[in-house]
């Protein structure tokens, strides 16, 4: 029952790493204005994400477009959105795997419990590469942001300071790579705990080393 559920614990975990990992990714809040200045009335908000930008104004009245072309943008956008929808598809692949070979579940022939084993395992390894992939895109656009603000030969108006998509998307990315864990722990426990030992065919069957040693042996003089 242990690893069943540590391996349901980890299902949980990963599955609402994806859901916050889904919204950060299409979330335009990964950087937003920084006011440093001695600015009192702020006229407008601007918000950067990996798909669109957005204009938020005093008014209540918002603003956004998308990117008009992906080749245009710089090679870290670039490689953040692959980072992000690669790490999404993975998830997916990990959770049919791990919902496959979850001991709870019939997907599987109960009689291959090795099979069934084998796949929670790397289902688990699965979830902890996505979680990998998704912290690195924000890892290093919070690195950005946070060196550009201290950058003294940018503008005030376009510094930008972390968003709430970066605090989630920290957050995503250790759900992914704890529940895979636990995914990959209950799988382990559950393939150690079904190890052959040959003890019990020794218990089925104890006469037959108490007859071959009872036996006499036949000794022939020639």
């Amino acid at each position: 029952m242990a690893s069943t559920g540590l391996q349901l614990l980890g299902l949980v975990l990963a599955v609402l790493g994806w859901v916050c990992g889904a919204l950060v990714c299409a979330a335009p809040l990964w950087r937003v204005s920084a006011f440093v200045g001695g600015e009192l009335v702020i006229a407008q908000v601007v918000w950067e994400g990996l798909w669109m930008n957005c204009l938020s104004q005093t008014t209540g009245q918002i603003q956004c477009k998308t990117y008009d072309s992906t080749l245009a943008l710089p090679v870290t956008a670039q490689a953040a959105r692959g980072l992000t929808v690669l790490s999404l598809l993975l998830c997916l692949l990990a959770l049919m795997l791990g919902v496959a070979g979850a001991k709870c579940t019939h997907c599987m022939s109960d009689g291959n419990q090795a099979s069934k084993v084998r796949v929670g395992r790397i289902a688990g390894v699965l979830f902890l590469v996505a979680g990998l992939a998704f912290m690195i895109p924000i890892c290093w656009t919070a690195h950005a942001t946070i060196r550009d603000f201290y950058d003294p030969n940018i503008a005030a108006p376009y510094k930008r300071e972390l968003g709430p998509a970066l605090y989630l998307g920290w957050g995503a990315g250790l759900l992914l790579m704890v529940g895979g864990f636990l995914l990959h722990l209950g799988s382990s426990q559950q393939s150690r705990g079904r190890l052959p030992t040959f003890a019990g065919v020794l218990k089925d069957n104890p006469g037959t080393g108490a007859a071959g040693e009872g036996k006499p042996q036949e000794k022939s003089f020639v």
